[in-house]
């Protein structure tokens, strides 16, 4: 396939990335003027109507610098679309403007929604990562501008693909946005500096743990009557690694992120456990997901540092929802509880002791919904015009997200090139999928699908 980028190694990306940084600058300087003036008001729509998009929507119409009004939805739901326009209609009013021939429901209906704006407007792109590719494809082909949930690809080829794409949007001035929301935590972004200014000295290790119970569509049971294969998978996509990168890549994303801010860097391999327990609910039918209930995953960054990180969706165990930096002189809390929970505190010591603080986060009021601060981030980038795209970023996590997901579900050390350069694409043709099309994955006459077997099948994950 011509658009994918062949045999690329994590050293030449680097220096193209840079290389294309630098001439997208230029670019923003001779590309048309895609952008809103402070005054004029920027039209949505959005593609995904769950609760993330319909989040994401609420964001921003909620952003202060100029009028926002939403124009058109798009999900293969038709319930979803329903309950999330009856919920900002009611938060929001006049806002939402939205009549039932802008209400779009199926495979194509992110073209019918994106073909109600004008370049400069913004498409939010909400949907399970696998179909990013498909619809960052056409927004850039219609001038518009950007925001995408995280993650942002789930496979090699995948990653490749957006690479590529997002080439092209620089090129033509586009300001996207990619729900990586640590790095617009206020109290993050001052950790960040107080950690690269060698506040704790040198990095020598990190931390991060997401564990509680199951969450999501985390796990799923036989499919029920009454609902196609494909949109079945699609429904509970954190079941399924070819919808979403499982509940790895959707779940531990942004520790795995800001711990890699932190630390100025990324993970260049991975080594992991992994495994399935308790697979069965209490009337004794068993789960059909793909995912394993826990990981545990040790990054390796370029210099030898390690990040390591567990994961755990069992009930009934300790929970911890967290993350740290040890250094040469002190350490920090970098996520108290959550994602990016505050407040970041740092210590003298690599014990976190409430004698032992030298600095603790204070942020102003306004500034600490990170979900907020994203848009208001990227709408002032759109009304100032400068430049402002955060895809690359984006894809080189969900990458080193999927690096650790493949180590532990193959028992192999993978390195953030071989997993760049994976060839298993898990559902091709996403762009051609029509209600009537086969799911990507096939299940048994059991209703079971593929799992990991790790040590046994060692080049793909199922």
């Amino acid at each position: 396939m011509s658009e994918i980028i062949q045999n690329t190694s994590r050293r030449e990306f680097l220096k193209k990335s840079g290389r294309i940084a630098a001439s997208s600058v230029v670019a923003a300087g001779i590309a048309p003027s895609l952008y809103a003036g402070s005054s004029s008001t920027i039209n949505l729509a959005f593609v995904g109507c769950g609760g993330r998009g319909t989040g994401a929507a609420s964001n921003a119409m909620s952003v202060k610098r100029g009028p926002t009004r939403l124009v058109a939805m798009a999900d293969v739901f038709e319930n979803r679309l329903a309950n999330s326009y009856r919920h900002l209609k009611e938060k929001f009013g006049d806002q939402v403007q939205v009549p039932e021939d802008q209400k779009f429901i199926g495979f194509d209906a992110y073209r019918k929604a994106m073909d109600c704006l004008k370049p400069g407007d913004i498409v939010i792109l909400t949907t399970p990562p696998a179909f990013r590719w498909v619809h960052y494809t056409y927004a850039i082909e219609k001038g518009l501008n950007v925001f995408m949930e995280k993650p942002v690809t789930v496979d090699g080829p995948g990653s490749r693909r957006m690479f590529k794409l997002n080439e092209k949007a620089k090129a033509k001035n586009l300001k996207v946005g990619v729900g990586l929301n640590s790095r617009h935590a206020r109290h993050l972004q001052e950790l960040a500096k107080r950690v690269h200014d060698g506040e704790i000295g040198e990095i020598i290790l990190e931390r991060g743990y997401r564990m509680h119970g199951p969450a999501g569509s985390f796990h799923s049971l036989p499919k029920p009557e009454g609902i196609s294969e494909l949109m079945y998978q699609i429904q509970r996509f954190h079941s399924f690694i070819w919808a979403s990168g499982g509940n790895f890549n959707d779940f531990y994303i942004h520790i795995v992120d800001h711990l890699s801010w932190m630390k100025n860097s990324w993970p260049v391999q991975a080594q992991a456990l992994g495994g399935r327990h308790f697979k069965e609910n209490s009337d004794g039918v068993k789960y059909v997901d793909q995912n394993f209930d826990t990981y545990s995953v040790e990054y390796t960054f370029e210099d030898g540092t390690k990040i390591f990180f567990d994961g755990r969706c069992m009930d009934g165990c300790y929970n911890n929802f967290s993350s740290y930096i040890h250094g040469t002189k002190g350490s920090a809390i970098a996520s108290k509880n959550g994602d990016c929970g505050a407040p970041s505190t740092i210590f003298k010591g690599q014990t976190p002791d409430r004698s032992q603080i030298v600095w603790e986060s204070k942020v102003p009021r306004d500034q600490r919904d990170w979900y907020q601060n994203e848009w208001n981030d990227l709408m002032d980038a759109i009304r100032d015009d400068q430049p402002y795209n955060e895809v690359d970023r984006g894809v080189t996590v969900s990458l080193i997200s999927s690096m650790g997901r493949m180590a532990a579900h193959t028992g192999q050390v993978i390195t953030f090139d071989q997993m760049l350069n994976c060839e298993h694409e898990m559902a091709p043709g996403l762009d051609k999928l029509t209600m009537d099309s086969p799911a990507p994955l096939k299940a048994d006459s059991n209703g079971r699908y593929p799992v990991p077997q790790p040590g046994i099948i060692k080049d793909r994950e199922y």
